[in-house]
């Protein structure tokens, strides 16, 4: 479940429903300040993408730079394109 202003990122990011798909399907999750988890996709995360979508990864690949901000229930709070690497506390 996407939260309407996870809806709004998405949109104005330009970030189509297929990638939020993946990174929830494949993403590494960690702790996020609050009560929330990050989910990003790391080297591992990237090589399964590669294999479940075939001859499409090579289109994929240059759009995975993608996280996104989820709550303890589930629902994605907020999503965003990574600007620089995953910092690990």
């Amino acid at each position: 479940m996407m939260s309407r202003h996870a809806k709004r990122r998405c949109q104005q990011r330009s970030i189509p429903p297929m990638f939020v798909d993946l990174l929830l399907r494949f993403g590494v999750t960690e702790r996020a300040p609050g009560k929330a988890n990050k989910v990003f996709l790391n080297k591992a995360a990237r090589k399964q993408i590669k294999v479940y979508a075939g001859p499409l990864a090579a289109q994929l690949d240059q759009h995975l730079d993608i996280y996104a901000v989820v709550s303890e229930d589930g629902s994605v709070i907020t999503i965003g394109h990574r600007q620089e690497r995953v910092r690990r506390h």
